[in-house]
């Protein structure tokens, strides 16, 4: 494999066998692929080593683990010996092929989201989603993020629903919390992120709040940040330092074995990231889950690469978000990102 230019067209695919993984790992001076690369991600066909000593498969594995680009096996991953290290596994190449091209569109948010994946697998959640902000923010001044920044610029555009961002109703020990934005779809503007973050602070100070469930009104429950205000912090570092200061999800995971959220229609970027931190999650029948970022250059960034994982694992969690591609209800239930479908 040699590197290219940015700029260099798409090539047919290189994929390796997995018996060839040990002669690369072997090598400092070994080229693989980057994220400038024609091909910016590594693929292997899958197989069984049973002769592999544990030494060689964990040098391999350390390997795999610094690579810039996704890592993607083609096969079963059963008995492969790092079948659980690879960043994302497809049945085929035709499905891999599916992967590649939306790599190629966004190179560098597809390592950064790898990458980011990769190191907050271990890590508690509140240091995990400091390092998913910190790589949301590299990408913020990227220039894929630019570029799809000044084809969509930001635009100011005023709420037509009547009332607050957030109806909070009180009964009894129960609190409902219901996203009140129905002609914007609940998309999550500054104003019902803030919001979310006040009624999350009132769970962990409010002890006698025994449950809540959170939900929205309209056609579906969210469909993910507000792309109106994409592009409108002042930088990357001070948009990363209101994120730490303002998100959702770290107060969320600390009040999560008391909260269910309840979903229909479209759940789109931070309209799955947040739901996926509570202790219980149902959807309606027709449900869709979707991780978009990808195309605008950026990675989940609610908290998605860090909830998303510790629901459906690493790798589905990578395929959703390469991918970009739509999952239904029945598929989110047998992958374990929601606990139950219910009636519409």
């Amino acid at each position: 494999m040699t590197h290219a230019t940015p700029t260099m067209t798409a090539v047919a695919p290189e994929i390796l066998s997995a018996a060839q993984l040990a002669g690369l790992a072997a090598s400092p001076y070994t080229p693989t692929p980057t994220p400038f690369d024609a091909q910016p991600a590594l693929l292997i066909r899958t197989a069984p080593q049973p002769s592999i000593d544990q030494a060689s498969r964990a040098a391999v594995a350390a390997w795999l683990l610094r690579q810039t680009c996704p890592v993607i096996a083609i096969g079963d991953t059963a008995l492969d010996p790092w079948g659980e290290i690879y960043d994302v596994a497809v049945e085929d190449e035709a499905a891999a092929s599916v992967l590649l091209t939306s790599i190629r569109q966004a190179p560098l948010a597809a390592s950064v989201l790898v990458q980011t994946l990769r190191i907050t697998a271990g890590l508690p959640v509140a240091a995990a989603l400091t390092v998913e902000s910190l790589a949301f923010a590299a990408l913020q001044g990227g220039r894929e993020f630019s570029a799809w920044s000044v084809a969509h610029p930001p635009r100011t555009v005023t709420p037509t629903d009547d009332g607050p961002p957030l109806l909070l109703e009180r009964v009894g020990d129960h609190l409902d919390i219901r996203l009140n934005r129905p002609t914007r779809r609940n998309a999550i503007s500054v104003e019902m992120r803030n919001a979310l973050v006040e009624a999350m602070q009132l769970l962990l100070a409010d002890g006698t709040i025994a449950s809540a469930t959170v939900s929205g009104n309209g056609d579906c429950f969210s469909i993910g940040g507000d792309l109106d205000e994409f592009g409108t912090a002042p930088d990357p570092a001070s948009a990363h330092a209101i994120r730490s200061l303002r998100l959702p999800a770290p107060l969320l995971a600390r009040c999560a074995g008391r909260v269910e959220f309840r979903l229909h229609g479209a759940c789109i970027g931070a309209g799955i990231e947040l739901p996926a931190f509570a202790g219980r999650v149902v959807a309606a029948q027709k449900t869709f889950f979707q991780l978009p970022e990808l195309k605008f250059g950026l990675i989940p960034g609610a908290g998605g690469c860090v909830s998303l994982p510790r629901r459906i694992g690493r790798q589905r969690t990578a395929w959703l978000a390469l991918s970009g591609r739509r999952i239904n209800a029945a598929t989110a239930l047998a992958w374990g990102l929601i606990d139950a479908i219910v009636d519409d």
